[in-house]
This record gives C-alpha cells, sequence and structure tokens, in this order.
C-alpha cells in the first residue's frame, strides 16, 4: 500500500536488465542494488520470472529495477517468458543490455538492441564478466564485473544520465498558484480501497500541498456545503469520473472542474489522443467491438465502473448494439484491429511509457483510444467543460473564446 510519502511504482524510473542466459543480469542486478533481490546460480536461466524492486538509486533517485529471464529461451515454457520480458520491455525508461564480454554480441542480443530502437528506449550494453577478459577492451565500451564491482559505478552514472533527462508532467500543480483552495471530490463506495484512498487522489492531494495549495477533499453529498461556507471560491474542483453528472449541476460554470482521470492521462501523455478517441463514441456501429481495459487488477464489485457503467452509458448514448470485452492487469493486446474503440482506466499503476506503448498500439490499428474520465464527461456533454483549464482542450472550445 503507498503512502503520501511513498514514490508509487508507477512514478518510479524503470529500468530493466536484458540479455541471454548465463550473461550474469541477475548477478549484475544484485551488485547494483546491493542487495540479493534476485537468485543467482551457475545454471544457465536460473532467472525463470521478472523480478522487480522499488528503491533510491543514486545518483538517479526513486526506480524501479526489473530483472527479466533470459531473452533467448526455448520451448514452451520459454516462449512464454520471452513474451514477458517483452511485456517488461514495453515499460522501461531505461534499459541495460548484459552481455558476455568474452565473445561478440549474438543474434539475440542484436535482436534486443533492434527493439530497444522500436520501442525508442533508451540503453547502455554492460559488457559483463571483464574480469575474465585478457584482450584488449573497445573504446568507449562499459565493462563490468559482477563478480568484482569494476564498472558498477560507471553504469549507475551512465543510466542516471539516460533516464535523468525525463520530465515529468505534474498532475495538477502548473494550474493552481500558492495559496489557491482546491476541492477534491472523492466519494467513498463499496468500490473504494478499504482504509485508504485510490493513487490519483494520494497525487493530487500531495501536489496541491507541495506547491502551496490549500487542499479540501469530500464526498459528493457534502459538496454544496463546503462551497457554500468557502468565502473565496476555489480555483479548481476535481471529481471521481463517476460523479461527473452530479458534481457539475453543484459547481458553478465559474470554476473550474475536471476529473482525476482526465489529469492522469494528461500525466500520462495521451490526453490529445484521448480527446480526439471519446468522439468515436458517436461513430459506433452496430456490432462494434469495444474493448475496455484497466491497468490493475481488483475484484469486480456490482456496480463496477469497467464492467458495468461504462457498458451501460455507452448503450444510453449510442443506442447500439455493441460487443464489449474486458482487460485488466499488465496483459494487454498488440493486435487490437478487432476493435473499433479502447476506453482505458486513467493508469496510475501503468508507468507512461506503457501508457504510451498501449495507446500507440491501438493507433497504428487504426483503433480510437481514450480513458475513463474522458469518455464519461464526453458522453454526458461537459468535456469542453472538463478541459477548459488545459491547454489540450483548446481544440474543444467555443470559436468566440
Amino acid at each position: 500500500m503507498s503512502t503520501l510519502n511513498d514514490t508509487p511504482s508507477a512514478e518510479r524510473v524503470h529500468i530493466g536488465f536484458f540479455g541471454c542466459r548465463n550473461a550474469g543480469k541477475s548477478s549484475l542486478v544484485n551488485r547494483v542494488t546491493n542487495q540479493q533481490l534476485s537468485v543467482v546460480s551457475d545454471v544457465a536461466g536460473t532467472t525463470t520470472d521478472l523480478v522487480t524492486k522499488a528503491m533510491e538509486l543514486l545518483p538517479l533517485g526513486p526506480v524501479l529495477i526489473l530483472d527479466t529471464p533470459g531473452y533467448d529461451d526455448s520451448g514452451a515454457l520459454g516462449e512464454k517468458r520471452v513474451e514477458k520480458t517483452k511485456e517488461a520491455l514495453r515499460r522501461c525508461d531505461a534499459a541495460v543490455l548484459v552481455t558476455d564480454c568474452t565473445r561478440d554480441l549474438n543474434a539475440t542480443e542484436k535482436e534486443l538492441v533492434a527493439l530497444f530502437a522500436q520501442l525508442e528506449t533508451p540503453y547502455v550494453v554492460a559488457h559483463n564478466k571483464c574480469d575474465l577478459l585478457s584482450d584488449t577492451r573497445q573504446k568507449d565500451a562499459l565493462y563490468v564485473s559482477a563478480a568484482t564491482g569494476e564498472g558498477v559505478e560507471e553504469l549507475k552514472n551512465r543510466l542516471a544520465r539516460l533516464a535523468g533527462v525525463q520530465k515529468s508532467v505534474p498532475l495538477l500543480s502548473d494550474l493552481i498558484d500558492p495559496g489557491d483552495f482546491v476541492v477534491l471530490v472523492t466519494p467513498i463506495d463499496a468500490a473504494a480501497p478499504k482504509g485508504r484512498m485510490i493513487l490519483p487522489q494520494q497525487m493530487a492531494i500531495r501536489e496541491v500541498l507541495d506547491c502551496g495549495g490549500v487542499d479540501i477533499v469530500t464526498q459528493p453529498a457534502e459538496l454544496p456545503k463546503v462551497l457554500e461556507n468557502l468565502r473565496v471560491p476555489p480555483r479548481l474542483v476535481v471529481t471521481d469520473s463517476q460523479a461527473f453528472e452530479t458534481v457539475k449541476q453543484m459547481v458553478p460554470d465559474a470554476i473550474a472542474l475536471t476529473s482525476f482521470s482526465i489529469l492522469m492521462a494528461r500525466k500520462k501523455g495521451f490526453l490529445k489522443t484521448a480527446l480526439s478517441g471519446a468522439a468515436a463514441i458517436d461513430r459506433l456501429q452496430d456490432g462494434d467491438t469495444v474493448l475496455i481495459s484497466e491497468g490493475c487488477t481488483h475484484h469486480r464489485q456490482c456496480g463496477d465502473i469497467g464492467s458495468v457503467k461504462l457498458p451501460a452509458w455507452l448503450q444510453k448514448r449510442t443506442g447500439k448494439d455493441l460487443k464489449i470485452e474486458l482487460s485488466n492487469g499488465r496483459s494487454f493486446l498488440s493486435d487490437l484491429a478487432k476493435y473499433a474503440l479502447v476506453i482505458h482506466c486513467g493508469g496510475c499503476m501503468l508507468n507512461e511509457k506503457e501508457m504510451r506503448w498501449r495507446m500507440r498500439t491501438a493507433v497504428d490499428a487504426g483503433t480510437a483510444f481514450t480513458n475513463y474520465g474522458t469518455a464519461i464527461a464526453y458522453m454526458q456533454g461537459i468535456l469542453p467543460r472538463a478541459t477548459a483549464m488545459l491547454p489540450e482542450g483548446e481544440a474543444l472550445r467555443p470559436k468566440s473564446e
């Protein structure tokens, strides 16, 4: 469970270690993290499942380390492991290709380099086992030894330079000024996590505090009283998307209103696509298939937004006989051509790299892509208002503005 003091895994820099079996990936990961994170042995293929570790890695800061199975694994089970390795790569902000420096790059390692390029993942090649090397070393190449620690600090420094250029997009702190009041409408119902708040709500609370604003957290029923008792109107009201219909009637038009999900789409870098994708709802036809996808896994309850509420809203808006398919967790189809539309959650449990890959997968297949909050606001006719304070909402504003 995340706390307000933790850096959520989705907000950490993801660094993956890739390579062939017995190249020393796990040993190098243990050396870099200074922990026995992965089981190691001289037997090729000891790492059979993805291993992850959230930690502070100086000089980079909060990171998520991913130790992957050998990419040259074989057999039916090996092929599944290779596919899981590909899934891990899709969310990596930087990659380390661990090779055995006593030999040249092989075909598998060259294939990994090609994958790095395809996914636009910056990478560094770590020539491992340099303690066994007697030949002359290549100029500018990075030689490391998991056994002795040679080159590990240089590897950390190179990773910091590779991943450190990323600019984190704020959730809402650039939309407010110090001293502003921000009202966060957070319904507490059967689907709310017991004893805690969902991640976007936590993130919003922390960002408002960090930039000198004032958080006011309430449920929809108490919102009118909150607004009535504030002598100064809030700069912004942010609501759970499911409560848009109720909240929009309570908040005067002069007060900016949006949702956590719309802000998450902005933060994850796909809001413009989500805005154009929402318009595809009105182009749906009888027999079209819509994929409703979530990045996390949870027990679906009565009234679940993905399996119950969104399909009902789609039916009401379109009047069409649609086929609805659901997906959740890390698995995401790489071929989306059969779908007319993908409606994704806000992606709070997925990092920006993976969310943008999912978006591109849809766009490349000619499939419209949007997210929960954007779709709900569109179907309820308030998308222009819900994006009016965002630069990405320019195209939705009336021409007279």
